[in-house]
């Protein structure tokens, strides 16, 4: 069973030092309004908080809401996102939606069209909710068909249904863009089938938005997959039975996990591309947080430069 996580845990993650959780001068994103699905933990609270902190008005949803968590073992709210947000000065709302759901998420994206007269300049899918679903270690026909089939609503058509009814109010503005946050920046087999199946097929929804933009004539539209390295999450600490304090500790066990970043590495990329003037020319394609660290000049928020994808070919 998972074990619950320490506030310690979940508020090291969650916060960053105070140095990089001071607004930033510079808002590259102000006026501009971003919808981040799955807010709740992890790279979408990171995310959700990036955006936040350069200019964006964040509308983060999810399932969990204060006294309501919807993932066991699990405290992390989309509540606490947007509180986080907010008192630094940010905009931030927090939406309980199951993104499986259509009329709750066309309630969510109604409300961002009433409030924010029609305008959505920023989509992130970063729906998961498949921790406790994935199968390690089994071949694909000996797996729960069940849970596979659950993964892949949570994961996969969570992203689509958010998507049919969030693009629409980029595409009457003709322009925006929509981020889908995988794992991997590679067409390697991510050793179990369902979750290899998600996370490959989050990278092809990149692709067919950017193709669909392109038919379309929409040339300030664009999609783009955006993956984490080893992520420092609150479940990957509990996980290693660590904090954020000490987490190089796990690194006894498990070498690669001095590669590991934080959640707001991913965060950075994502703010990065959505105040390119040309991510167009990335549009339909997948990067990963350390090939944009270099090209963009950000870094984690100890201010070292994590190098996931030298550390994954160097695997073994």
């Amino acid at each position: 069973m998972m074990r619950r996580s320490s506030s310690r845990t979940a508020e090291a993650v969650s916060r960053p030092p105070n140095e990089d959780w001071k607004p930033a001068v510079e808002k590259p994103l102000r006026g501009q309004v971003a919808l981040v699905a799955g807010a709740t933990r992890g790279a979408g609270r990171a995310i959700a908080v990036s955006l936040g902190l350069a200019g964006a008005s964040v509308y983060a949803s999810g399932r969990s809401v204060r006294g309501h968590p919807a993932t066991p073992g699990r405290p992390e709210t989309i509540d606490e996102t947007a509180e986080m947000i907010r008192s630094y000065g940010g905009r931030a709302y927090a939406v309980r939606t199951d993104h499986t759901v259509e009329a709750q998420v066309k309630r969510l994206v109604e409300r961002i069209r009433r409030r924010e007269h029609g305008r959505l300049d920023i989509l992130v899918n970063d729906i998961w909710g498949g921790e406790e679903l994935t199968e390690w270690g089994q071949p694909p026909w000996t797996m729960s068909y069940r849970l596979g089939r659950t993964m892949l609503e949570r994961a996969v058509l969570s992203h689509i249904l958010t998507s049919r009814y969030a693009v629409p109010l980029m595409v009457k503005r003709e322009r925006g863009i929509v981020f889908e946050i995988t794992d991997g920046d590679h067409l390697e087999y991510r050793g179990s089938f369902f979750y290899d199946l998600v996370k490959s097929t989050v990278i092809r929804l990149a692709l067919a938005y950017h193709e669909e933009f392109e038919e379309a004539k929409l040339r300030h539209l664009s999609a783009v997959a955006v993956t984490p390295g080893f992520l420092r999450s609150e479940f990957m600490l509990d996980n290693f039975r660590v904090t954020e304090e000490n987490w190089r500790d796990a690194a006894t066990r498990v070498r690669r996990f001095l590669f590991s970043e934080t959640p707001y590495f991913l965060g950075r990329a994502i703010v990065a591309l959505a105040a390119d003037p040309r991510v167009h020319s990335k549009s339909g394609k997948v990067f990963g947080s350390w090939t944009l660290a270099k090209e963009y000049g950000f870094t984690d928020r100890n201010g070292t430069r994590p190098d996931w994808g030298k550390a994954f070919r160097e695997k073994g």
